[in-house]
């Protein structure tokens, strides 16, 4: 049977790159590996930050958004249907930030995948500096992302304090117990910088399983409470998006920003891509991209967000 891992974790925890250096490992193993990447939204920004592990060992598809849970989990399946015909060792899923775990477990329950597939590593990602002022819709996407992790996985902990740290974890096993999970994180914790984890560390995480506990539902629709606006054609200078970006997260007129990503032209002529949470904004050069900046958060105002990007589409 084909191993199947699920990589979550909440919107800009750091799936993508840690998603980048799993999979790395795993093909310097010669291991044959596909890629499902399903991103919020109709565009797959993240997808577009593998491009370069795709080559004979390694397959990358997408789950595109815009459709109905119904629909999506339809896609879904036929993809890993697709996948089950194509010889794979082990098939890697990144969902987007606001996904619900169960529908991995229960898509993975019907026929034929039932027959094909076997579950192979659950992996959760969690910003060790974790935000503590989260929504009620929030906190409950998280638990059921942590509830069933074989591992969960702090990132950015070489930016944090042990204080921080500490306060990270008394958060998700607070959060936990309030949505009726009687699991308390330990040992399944990794803290450490990821650019020292070692072989060894990335086989204890291929072989760390999932934990079979369950979350007590807050009811929320995740459709309608969490939203993604997309901007196209943005041309302003790095410092003028900085500017802006800083100013989106701290204006609460435009809603509960959660994160802005995504790429940008430069004057010469190469790509930046942008990776923003409230806490740090990211620009970094990247080989390709397309000019699309996406916002992504709870009761978002459209209008407010689009005055700080002049001139889009």
């Amino acid at each position: 049977m084909v191993k199947i891992d699920l990589i979550t974790g909440f919107l800009g925890s750091g799936k993508t790159t840690f998603l980048r250096k799993y999979a790395s490992y795993l093909l310097e193993q010669g291991i044959r590996i596909g890629i499902l990447e399903n991103d919020f939204g109709a565009v797959n920004v993240d997808m577009m930050l593998l491009l370069d592990l795709e080559g004979d060992n390694c397959d990358l598809e997408m789950i595109s958004g815009g459709c109905d849970a119904d629909c999506h989990k339809r896609r879904f399946k036929t993809k890993l249907i697709a996948y089950g015909m194509n010889g794979l060792d082990r098939v890697l899923v990144e969902p987007s930030g606001i996904y619900d775990v169960d529908e991995f477990f229960d898509t993975l329950r019907e026929e034929p995948l039932n027959q094909w597939y076997e579950i192979g590593s659950v992996i959760a990602i969690v910003d060790a500096n974790l935000e503590q002022n989260l929504s009620e819709e929030a906190q409950y996407l998280l638990a059921t992302q942590i509830a069933n992790a074989g591992r969960v996985i702090l990132s950015r902990s070489q930016y944090a304090f042990r204080e921080e740290i500490a306060g990270t974890v008394s958060k998700l096993n607070d959060i936990l117990i309030k949505h009726g999970c009687r699991r308390k994180l330990e040992e399944e914790l990794v803290c450490k910088p990821w650019d020292v984890l070692t072989p060894e560390d990335f086989d204890e995480i291929a072989a760390c399983g999932y934990v079979p506990a369950d979350c007590t539902g807050s009811g929320i629709n995740k459709e309608n409470t969490f939203t993604s606006l997309y901007f196209m054609n943005v041309h302003m200078t790095e410092k003028e998006l900085r500017l802006a970006i800083q100013n989106i997260f701290h204006d609460t007129a435009c809603g509960r920003v959660l994160r802005i990503k995504g790429f940008m032209a430069t004057e010469s002529g190469t790509w930046n891509e942008i990776n923003a949470t409230g806490r740090q904004t990211v620009i970094k050069p990247i080989e390709a991209g397309q000019e699309i900046l996406i916002v992504i958060g709870e009761a978002l105002e459209e209008h407010v967000i689009r005055s700080y990007f002049p001139g889009e589409v």
